[in-house]
């Protein structure tokens, strides 16, 4: 069912007006809808919604959204079509260009041109975009046959280009994984990944069904200190590293290829809220979201990889379901919740979203460990929660449901979040 941007009509005005139609956008809006918004406006700069689901034709999605397994431009369909069935308006091939104070926003597009219009919320759903080479600056020359897995996986999956013959992948985020496969089952010979980290960066599931099944090398604690080439990529230079991640220059070897894909990771894209003053986290550079994923400028919610990158689709629609029910909330009248707890990372956390939290609601918790525990772990919140599993790693993302219970008789207003070996707890 695709849709372009021909709108009958624009409104002037809006309840809910959200920036991005991806898996976040399109559930922040049918969140709204359920909430009791009545004018809802999804606007989206490519031609059709979906964002990055359409050109992720492997599977893996949907599998806690609608309990199957689906493509992602299966899974971009069916909340597409749930979009349109509640009379959603929905204008694509449109940016963005500013939301200032009190939601007033200023769109271009060819069929609108460059008009403004008020909305009483905005949720963010502008996903994220991948790293690039400037972002590490590897030395050498500049040729053709450098670029991100992204813009790989677009070329094949939607232009049926290929972007070389033998290429070599630096980073095992799950993108360079997925590439890695699909490279490699249409023909391409993949020298093998390469990576900074002693542990892979992607999903576990993502190394053994792209990698292990199909014998592509995994060089781990190894990184690219070299690229040669003159007009196209000749070959590229790897060598280990260190502990402290410097490269050993004299153990380095050449890998002759003619294509380098980057899978090096991922940055909110986060510049409206930037733009409007919002803080930022500086570890997930997303902006700081409370407990209804409202920012710190009111009435401006995020959802999705724009606050911080997620594992999966699935989670990014239900975290943004959540920020499109309380936009409605907002838009309509309803009165913020106090949020007078800070979550905070403590030992082996790197982050934690939401910041902040009420007591009177059940909350999903996300964070992500630092270092990984190959063993029995315990999930500490605070004094008020504790959960043993069997293992952690930095490239899953540990989601953790806070019931209002939890709290009870607890007076703390700051709630610190640990994953430790569970033998090292103190009973």
């Amino acid at each position: 069912m695709p849709i372009t941007g021909q709108l009958r009509h624009l409104e002037a005005d809006y309840d809910v007006a959200i920036v991005g139609a991806g898996p976040a956008g399109m559930a922040a809006a049918l969140g709204a809808r359920a909430r009791g918004a009545e004018r809802i406006l999804l606007v989206d700069r490519d031609a059709e919604p979906g964002g990055i689901l359409l050109q992720c034709i492997h599977s893996g999605f949907g599998l806690h959204a609608f309990d199957e397994e689906i493509t992602g431009p299966e899974y971009a369909q069916r909340y597409l079509e749930q979009v349109l069935e509640h009379d959603i308006d929905v204008l694509t091939d449109a940016y963005v260009m500013d939301v200032g104070p009190g939601g007033r926003m200023k769109l271009m597009s060819p069929t609108v041109g460059v008009t403004g219009l008020d909305a009483r919320s905005v949720v963010l759903a502008m996903g994220a975009r991948e790293r690039t080479r400037g972002a590490i600056r590897i030395p050498g020359d500049r040729p053709s046959g450098v670029m991100t897995a992204g813009l790989a996986q677009r070329m094949v999956n939607l232009d049926g280009y290929l972007p070389g013959r033998r290429a070599a992948i630096l980073g095992s985020g799950d993108i360079g994984l997925i590439m890695a496969r699909r490279l490699r089952l249409e023909g391409v010979e993949v020298v093998g990944v390469f990576e900074l980290l002693p542990h892979p960066s992607g999903l576990m599931r993502n190394v053994v069904q792209c990698l292990d099944d199909l014998d592509i090398p995994l060089h781990l604690s190894t990184t690219v200190v070299g690229i040669h080439g003159r007009d196209r990529l000749e070959r590229v230079t790897v060598a280990p590293v260190d502990d402290g991640r410097e490269p050993i220059l004299e153990r380095s070897w050449d890998v002759d290829v003619d294509t380098l894909l980057l899978s090096i990771g991922l940055i909110p894209d986060a510049e409206l809220a930037r733009e409007l003053g919002a803080l930022f986290d500086p570890v997930t550079g997303g902006p700081v979201v409370s407990g209804t994923m409202e920012t710190t400028i009111p009435g401006v919610f995020a959802a999705g990889n724009v606050v911080h990158v997620n594992d999966l689709a699935d989670w990014v629609s239900r975290e943004a379901r959540v920020a499109g029910e309380w936009a409605a909330a907002l838009a309509t009248g309803a009165r913020r919740p106090d949020e007078d707890v800070r979550l905070v990372p403590g030992d082996n956390v790197a982050y934690v979203v939401p910041h902040t939290i009420s007591r009177d609601g059940t909350h999903t918790v996300s964070f992500r460990v630092k270092r990984p525990i190959h063993g029995p772990t315990m999930l500490r919140i605070g004094e008020v929660h504790r959960r043993k599993v069997r293992a952690v790693v930095p490239a899953e993302m540990v989601t953790l449901q806070l019931a209002p219970r939890m709290l009870e008789g607890w007076s703390g207003a700051v709630l610190r979040i640990d994953a430790v070996p569970a033998e090292a707890v103190v009973r």
